[in-house]
C-alpha cells in the first residue's frame, strides 16, 4: 500500500538537513562520553529505536473541565480528522505509529476501511477503550448510579455488551486490546457496599473477559477519584490486581500515572505488579494536585525516569515476555494538541534513554552493600546525562525530524487544517 502522508517529505528533508551537522558533532560528542564510561551509543540508539508508543485519538483534540471547553481553529472533529493529526505526529516523531481509539467517540459504520485508512497514512491500531462513565444518547440505561458494578442489571448488561462491541471494532481495527475503566464508585460514606460493589464488578468484567479472542489482553485501569471523591470501586493498584488474578491470564493492570495520591511511589508500583505479572501497560502524562493530564515530564520529569529504570529493571529480570501496552494519555487544554503530543513524545524517549545508561551493575552491587549514596548516583548519573542528540538521531535515522516541534510549525499544518475543517465543539467534558 502505498503511503499518502500529511506533511511534504521534501520539507522535512530540507529541516533535517539544514541541522544534521549540529546534530552530527553533537552525537559523537555525547557518543565519546558514554564510551568512557563503557557504554556503546550505538547499542543504545538501537534499543531506543524499537521503542514505541500509542497516541490516544482524543489527545489530537482541545480537552477541557467541567466548566467549558475552548476549541481551536483546525481542531479535529470526527476520527478521520483525529487519524490525520496524529499522523504527523508519527511523522515527525517516529516513535508513536499506533492509534487508541476510545468508542463510541470514534465509531464508524465500517471499521475495515477505517483500517486501510489509517495504514494509508502510516498507522495502526492500539488498545480499544469502552465508555461507560457517559451517558450517551438513546441509552436504555443511566449510569448516573453506576456501570459495570451498578446495582441496577439493565445497566450492568448494557455496560457489558458495550464492551463486547468495542472488542468487536477491535477485531476489524486489527487491535488486539481492550482498556476498561469505569467511574463508578460513591461520594458518601454509607452510599455503597465496598464488596458488594466490587463483587458486581468482577461478574460484569468476567462476561467481557469471556468474550476476549485468545490472543488479546484486557487491561484494567484504577483511578483514585473522580467521579467518584469517597470511594472508587477500582480506586487502586491493589484492587486492580486483584481483579486481575480473579479474571485470569489474559487481564492486566494498566497504569495512568496521574491516577494516584499525591506522592505515591509509582515506580514501586511498577515493581510490584511485574514481580505479579501483572503490569500489562502505561498511561503517560504528568500531574501537580490530582489527576491533572498535563503533559509527560512537564512537572516531574525525574518521576518519569524513576518509572522508566523500574519498566527497564522488569525488562531485564526477564519475567515471561515483556511487551507493555504504552500510550500517552492527556488532556490539553492550552496548547495545540499536536505540539503537546510531540513535546511529550520526546519527553518519554529521553526518560527511556536515560533509563538504558544506568550503570546496572554498579547499582545492584551498591545495593547490595547497602552503599545509599552510591546507589543513587548510579541513578543520578544516567539522568544528569544530555540524551537529547541520540533521542534526536534515532528520530532522524528513522525518517523523522531532528526539531518535530519547529517542524511541525514551519509546516503550517495547523492553519491550513482551520481552513479545512469545521469547527469544533465548545461544550464541557473531554471529548
Amino acid at each position: 500500500m502505498s503511503l499518502s502522508l500529511p506533511l511534504s517529505t521534501d520539507q522535512i528533508a530540507a529541516h533535517n538537513a539544514a541541522r544534521r551537522g549540529a546534530l552530527d558533532d553533537e552525537y559523537d560528542g555525547l557518543g565519546r562520553t558514554l564510551g568512557r564510561r563503557g557504554v556503546d551509543i550505538g547499542g543504545v540508539k538501537a534499543r531506543l529505536g524499537r521503542f514505541s508508543v500509542a497516541t490516544p485519538s482524543w489527545g489530537s483534540g482541545v480537552g477541557g473541565t467541567r466548566f467549558a471547553k475552548f476549541p481551536i481553529p483546525g481542531e479535529p472533529t470526527n476520527i478521520h480528522e483525529k487519524l490525520e493529526d496524529c499522523a504527523v505526529v508519527q511523522q515527525l516523531c517516529r516513535m508513536t505509529p499506533r492509534v487508541s481509539p476510545h468508542f463510541p467517540w470514534d465509531k464508524v459504520d465500517d471499521y475495515r476501511a477505517l483500517r486501510e485508512e489509517a495504514a494509508a497514512l502510516g498507522l495502526g491500531f492500539d488498545a480499544v477503550n469502552s465508555n461507560t462513565f457517559q451517558d450517551q444518547r438513546g441509552q436504555a440505561h443511566s449510569y448516573r448510579n453506576g456501570s459495570l458494578a451498578s446495582t441496577e442489571a439493565g445497566a450492568r448488561a448494557q455496560a457489558v455488551a458495550h464492551n463486547i462491541d468495542c472488542i468487536e471494532a477491535g477485531k476489524a481495527l486489527g487491535s488486539h486490546a481492550l482498556t476498561v475503566w469505569i467511574g463508578d464508585g460513591s461520594n458518601f460514606p454509607g452510599q455503597q457496599d465496598f464488596n458488594r460493589a466490587f463483587d458486581r464488578y468482577l461478574d460484569s468484567a468476567a462476561q467481557i473477559y469471556a468474550a476476549l479472542p485468545a490472543d488479546w489482553t484486557m487491561l484494567l485501569e484504577h483511578k483514585l477519584y473522580e467521579p467518584a471523591f469517597y470511594s472508587t470501586v477500582i480506586s487502586d493498584w491493589g484492587s486492580s490486581l486483584l481483579a486481575a488474578q480473579a479474571l485470569g491470564p489474559k487481564a492486566r493492570c494498566l497504569v495512568d500515572l496521574g491516577h494516584h495520591a499525591p506522592n505515591v511511589n509509582i515506580e514501586q508500583i511498577v515493581a510490584r505488579l511485574d514481580r505479579a505479572g501483572k503490569l500489562g501497560g502505561f498511561h503517560f502524562n504528568d500531574s501537580k494536585y490530582g489527576d491533572d493530564d498535563l503533559d509527560s515530564g512537564s512537572v516531574n520529569p525525574h518521576q518519569l525516569f524513576l518509572v522508566f529504570n523500574e519498566l527497564v529493571e522488569a525488562e531485564a529480570r526477564g519475567r515471561g515476555e515483556f511487551d507493555p501496552a504504552y500510550m500517552i494519555d492527556q488532556s490539553h487544554n492550552v496548547t495545540d494538541p499536536i505540539e503537546s503530543l510531540l513535546s511529550s513524545a520526546d519527553a518519554i524517549a529521553t526518560a527511556f534513554a536515560k533509563a538504558l545508561l544506568v550503570d546496572r551493575a554498579a547499582l545492584h552491587a551498591a545495593q547490595e552493600a547497602n552503599d545509599v549514596m552510591m546507589a543513587f548516583q548510579a541513578l543520578r548519573r544516567a539522568y544528569a546525562t544530555d540524551v537529547s542528540p541520540l533521542v534526536a538521531m534515532v528520530r532522524l535515522e528513522a525518517g523523522g525530524a531532528v526539531d518535530p516541534l519547529a517542524a511541525y510549525r514551519a509546516s503550517g499544518w495547523r492553519m491550513r487544517k482551520a481552513q479545512e475543517r469545521k469547527p469544533a465543539s465548545g461544550a464541557a467534558g473531554i471529548v
